[in-house]
């Protein structure tokens, strides 16, 4: 049965020129969607977009060449076949292709040869449909609020909210005010006649907020009244204009932005009756999410811990944006994106402290993960609490990869950070001399940052501070750019930040600003890009190679040269005497939106004569192995002597190569693999005695070269030794262990044969 919207739904959406809601895509100079049951967004009646109003298309001469051109500016892969006879229900307007002939190749349905626009001699009982395969066009964007809006004349834009208690105006951000959208390029204020608090979460879920709260409505209508009654009041010369109100606005609650509600502009007779007559304009009053709230805020509960969140988002280049990976069964694993939709995504977002929703992405646009699939075909309502109260499939159901990986871009509040920071002086506008903001002895003044102490992590907090992605260099010399005039002096110096801040003046600073160089020269700068590597292990791979090795010293002159033998070996009778080795294997993937390259060029590069490479990184990787409370008992190290593509997934190209001096480097999609049974892929242990240990791997330990995240950049496994033989196990990338992970028997018996 044909989904169609209800005709009250379309009468309101017509009055803001809008198409009634489906599934709008917007591949291709011609937008399509498909019209058709709910549950497969892949399958319905084909309608186009034209002059701004949806019709549909012909079944005449319609065949699987056609289909397959529709389906791929659809975003999918390709089609499957095509339905005749108004399968998928009749549609309404003008059926605008007739006898649509394409060769195939064409990347939309304009381009193809047909009768003309409107020309037609068909009824709507031969409205076209077709089935496209579900699997979606690498990179293939999804739903995006900007659909919704519908054609650019006359639309609702943007909601804010206007401050209107003394309270409320020194908040930042906003949370509580008068209700104010932007249509047709005017701000209105919303009649309060008929607003409910569904109304209200859609207008947070815009402001980037996660819920609302009830306001004293008694207390509103007070000051709003004592207004009307001043004959002076602006407010009452507007309240009389019927183009100062949105007259009723009617919502779920579950949509991702006001355009998608039943909005009346004007009364139903138009403008000889008032739009608010009685009334006032509409209230809300938001609750900011934890990351979004002033640091003094107590927590609502006493002695309440709140519970870590069992989804997050990675490889985003702003906040509130990433792969969405939910945690199952103590494994963080990725969503596919079949039925991925803003409804389903904004259960993520508001589940994370944000707002709604601005768009749902597709065809792992934010970069691919790596282990589980675990969930397929989300069907959130909208007012679930978490992304695990949505029906859903498991992910290994229908044949989802990784290059079906889900994302998601929330709605954030607007806190104002990026007007307190600046670059200035760069060849283009991601670089430059850092600027700030800040406040001194009340008075705000722009100033530099003292490079003491600045690395790549301040650098990050800036460059998403500035909205410019990620830092991919941290500039501690700076004397090549030149600064504003007045914006010399230093005002912020010893800045050290964790990475999770919003902006350096969240970060921890001197008090007194101290910059013992005193800037000149010696001032921080960044430069930013909106994509960047992602270096993540397979922790399975670890855990089933690892084996011990009596290594004689006669064979490791070259790694002891390279610093990866024990202190103690110095002391030894060389070449008489062997090291106990703990060997394996590491493989090392790429799942970020660039290529990892090593952050000096070849000319930079240490040649070791003894092992006859190149180092263009010096410490690539640790390997450590630690005592259940973190002491260290053995330590060693991995240069990147021959950083290349070891493998490609199938129809990806290789592009590094370590052989006759090649350009080094893991391709995005890539990995690199060192073997066990090559030196330094250990750790010496040879003064290690029999226990429960944990063995940890971390790779980029120095943060050398510009990664979209870090905290996936460290490896660990519980390891038992019992002086002849070593078991790995519960290998799993983070930086927790769980105290009561214990090895199972079908585990030991497993890894019984990693004898020396």
């Amino acid at each position: 049965m044909a989904w169609s919207p209800p005709a009250t739904l379309s009468l309101f959406l017509l009055l803001l020129g809008q198409p009634p809601p489906s599934r709008p895509q917007s591949l291709g100079t011609t937008k399509l969607r498909l019209v058709g049951p709910e549950s497969k967004p892949e399958e319905g009646r084909l309608e186009v977009l034209h002059q701004g109003q949806w019709g549909t298309v012909c079944d005449d001469n319609f065949a699987i060449q056609e289909a397959t051109v529709a389906c791929r500016q659809l975003g999918f892969e390709a089609a499957l076949t095509w339905a005749h006879s108004a399968k998928y229900g009749q549609g309404e307007g003008p059926i605008w292709l007739d006898n649509v002939r394409c060769v195939g190749t064409e990347s939309s349905l304009d381009q193809c040869r047909s009768n003309g626009w409107g020309v037609s001699d068909c009824s709507h009982s031969e409205d076209v449909g077709v089935i496209c395969h579900p699997r979606r066009h690498r990179g293939y964007l999804s739903e995006t609020v900007s659909n919704a809006l519908g054609s650019q004349g006359r639309r609702l834009e943007e909601v804010r909210l206007k401050p209107i208690l003394a309270s409320a105006k020194q908040h930042s951000p906003v949370t509580e005010g008068a209700v104010e959208v932007k249509y047709e390029g005017h701000w209105r204020q919303v009649c309060d006649q008929g607003w409910t608090m569904n109304n209200s979460r859609v207008v947070c879920g815009m402001l980037g907020f996660p819920s609302e709260v009830p306001v004293d409505s008694h207390y509103y209508r007070k000051v709003w009244d004592l207004k009307m009654r001043d004959p002076k009041s602006r407010l009452k010369s507007l309240t009389n204009k019927n183009s100062f109100w949105i007259h009723q606005v009617t919502c779920l609650g579950t949509e991702p932005h006001m355009a998608n509600c039943q909005v009346q502009v004007a009364p139903a007779r138009g403008k000889l009756r008032p739009a608010c007559p009685g009334g006032m304009h509409a209230v809300v009053s938001c609750v900011a999410g934890p990351r979004f709230r002033p640091l003094k805020t107590k927590p609502q509960r006493k002695g309440s811990r709140a519970e870590e969140p069992r989804v997050r988002l990675r490889s985003g280049a702003q906040v509130g944006e990433g792969r969405v990976e939910v945690l199952v069964n103590s494994q963080w694993g990725t969503v596919c994106d079949h039925r991925w939709n803003l409804i389903s995504a904004s259960v993520v977002c508001r589940q994370l402290g944000f707002g709604s929703a601005r768009e749902a992405l597709f065809g792992a646009r934010l970069g691919q993960g790596l282990g589980p699939i675990h969930l397929s075909e989300v069907r959130c309502r909208g007012y679930e609490r978490t992304l695990s109260d949505c029906p859903a499939l498991e992910g290994s159901q229908n044949g989802c990869q990784h290059e079906n990986d889900a994302a998601v871009r929330c709605n954030v509040p607007n806190m104002g950070f990026q007007n307190q920071v600046r670059l200035a002086g760069g060849r283009i506008p991601e670089e430059g001399l850092l600027e700030v903001q800040v406040e001194v002895n009340g008075v705000p003044r722009w100033g530099c940052v003292c490079s003491e102490n600045w690395g790549l992590t301040e650098a990050m907090v800036a460059c998403r501070q500035l909205g410019l992605g990620f830092a991919i260099h941290a500039y501690k010399e700076t004397w090549y750019w030149s600064g504003t005039p007045r914006a010399q002096e230093v005002v912020m110096s010893g800045v050290r930040c964790s990475g999770t801040e919003l902006a350096l003046q969240q970060c921890q600073r001197h008090g007194p600003v101290h910059c013992s160089h005193g800037g000149g020269r010696f001032l921080a700068g960044v430069s930013c890009m909106d994509s960047a590597p992602d270096l993540v292990m397979n922790a399975q791979l670890v855990q089933e190679t690892a084996y011990l090795e009596d290594r004689p010293l006669s064979q490791l002159y070259c790694a002891h040269e390279e610093n990866c033998l024990s202190k103690s070996a110095d002391h030894m009778d060389w070449p008489y005497g062997y090291r106990r080795l703990l060997r394996f294997s590491t493989q090392i993937y790429n799942l970020g939106r660039t290529d990892f390259r090593p952050k000096t060029g070849r000319d930079s590069w240490v040649w070791h004569q003894c092992h006859r490479h190149y180092h263009s990184i010096e410490v690539f990787t640790h390997y450590d192995l630690l005592t259940l409370n973190g002491s260290k008992v053995a330590e060693g190290h991995k240069a990147s002597f021959c950083l290349e593509d070891t493998n490609c997934p199938t129809g990806l190209q290789r592009r590094y190569a370590c052989a006759n001096f090649g350009e080094q480097g893991v391709t995005v999609g890539c990995w690199d693999t060192y073997r066990h049974d090559i030196d330094c892929q250990w750790v010496d242990i040879t003064d290690v005695g029999p226990g429960n240990y944990i063995f940890q791997v971390i790779v980029n330990p120095h943060y050398e070269v510009a990664e979209s995240d870090f905290s996936n950049n460290m490896l660990q496994c519980r390891c038992k030794y019992d002086g002849h033989r070593v078991w790995l196990h519960n290998c799993h990338i983070g930086n927790s262990y769980p105290a009561n992970a214990e090895l199972s028997l079908e585990q030991e018996q497993r890894l019984r044969n990693n004898l020396i």
